[in-house]
This record gives structure tokens, sequence and C-alpha cells, in this order.
């Protein structure tokens, strides 16, 4: 895809996976919209690469609206990566007692849903829709879009019931989004990261780190959020790579605990 004179938009750019694929786009020449509700270091990003920030939820209608038609003001929006999200080890579903009281928050559940899941198809459609109104290019496309699930899509870990049901959500979105969005020449593909290298990772401390990074076959580290980056737009760029879902894991599989 031709990303000339083009927009894009990432969710989550403020930090980690969405700042090194904000940084990366911004490289190769589009006007990047970054999406975050972290305002201090999502606005210090966005003016390091001359792009907009825009404080908003991903759940509200009207505030991801705003963020897309402001980046529709810049240039046609032809990209969106779609990295903002949340979770970790939630709780178990039943407690040891055996009583209802410590059995898995349904709100905390409910909350996983909205910001990975829901959140998620509320920028998918939104920017979608103004993505359809593009003129075509020599393949008849108008459009890239990326989500971002998790390996705990795959091999959710204990107390992971709600980060991971919700990543599933997103993995299964991918294949029925992309047969959705394909008479308008919108294409849809999704990464699945393992264990990268971010704020919430180091939060863990070097030792935690250091054994992850020995469970991984090869290569024995963490992930570098550039290289998430560069499949991003691996994604956006390849036109015949359409309702796929991609591990960049270095080849683990995640143990129940």
């Amino acid at each position: 895809m031709d990303l000339a004179g083009s927009s894009a938009i990432v969710t989550g750019g403020a930090s980690g996976l969405g700042e090194a694929t904000a940084r990366r786009l911004a490289g190769e020449g589009l006007r990047v919209v970054i999406i975050d509700v972290n305002d201090e270091p999502g606005k210090q990003v966005a003016d390091e690469l001359g792009a907009v920030y825009v404080h908003a939820d991903i759940t509200s209608e009207a505030e991801v609206i705003d963020a897309v038609e402001a980046a529709c003001a810049l240039a046609p929006l032809r990209a969106l990566v779609s990295c903002a999200g949340g979770g970790g080890i939630g709780g178990r579903t039943i407690g040891r007692d055996g009583a209802y009281a410590s059995a898995h928050s349904l709100d905390s559940y409910k909350n996983y849903v909205m910001l990975n899941l829901v959140g998620t198809f509320n920028v998918v459609r939104l920017a979608a829709t103004a993505m359809s109104r593009n003129e075509p290019d020599a393949d008849g496309g108008r459009g890239a879009i990326v989500m971002t699930a998790s390996v705990a899509a795959f091999e959710g870990q204990i107390g992971q019931a709600g980060y991971g049901s919700a990543k599933a959500g997103i993995v299964g979105l991918t294949l029925p989004v992309a047969r959705d969005l394909s008479p308008a020449g919108i294409r849809i593909n999704t990464i699945a990261p393992g264990m990268f290298d971010t704020p919430p990772m180091r939060a863990w401390g070097t030792e935690v780190r250091d054994a992850l990074a020995a469970s991984i076959p090869y290569p024995k580290r963490l992930g570098n959020p550039h290289e998430f980056a560069d499949l991003a737009l691996h994604l956006v760029r390849n036109s015949y790579v359409n309702g796929e879902t991609i591990r960049l894991d270095g080849a683990v599989r995640m143990q129940p605990k």
C-alpha cells in the first residue's frame, strides 16, 4: 500500500509498543495522531515526532470520532495500529473458601473486556468508516488496520481469565472484520506479542525479567518494541496480508503460571 501523503492513528502511542510504532510510522513520513490517556508522555512523544496528540478513551465513541477527525484533517487516514490495552493477572475464577464473594470480580472482568476488546473494536469501526471514504489505490486499497492481541489469547495463565479471553476476542475479530471490510478495500491483521521490554515489564525488576527471557527459546531475550513496530509497518504496507494473526514471541509457549 502506498502510504505517501497519508495519516495514521496509533492508540496507546504514549509508551511501549505504541510509542515505538508511532515513531516508526512518523519516520516513514506519515502524519501520526497518537491516542492515549497519559497526557504528559503522549504530548512529549507527539512533540518529538511532529505528531498530534489526542486525549481519548478508546471506549468512548465521541472521543474516538474526534481523534479520527483530527487525523483526517491532516491527510487521508490510511493506517491504524491499535496498541491500547492492559492486563496481567486479575485473579482466579473461584476463591479457596468456596464463598461467592471470593469469586473473580465481575466488574474486574468487565473492565478487561471493555478496555481490550470493546475499546479495540470501537476504534476499528470508526477508523475504518473514515478510511472507506478514501480514494482507492491501484490495488483497490483504502486503508490497513493492525490490532494487538497477546500470546495470552492462546495460553492464558492462571489468573488471566479476563485478559486472556479479551485478547482471544481480538483474535476472533480478525477474520470476520477482514471479511466485513474487504468490499471497502480495507485490510485488518493482528499481532500477538509475547514478552516485550516495555514499561510494565520493567516494573517487575531485573531478576524477574531475566528469568522470563531465559524461558524464550530463541532469541533468549525480551522483545524490543521496535521489532513490533517493524511488523506493524509491514502489515500496513503488504497488500496481500489480510485476516491474519501473527505471533511475535520468539517461539515461547506460556506455562500455566
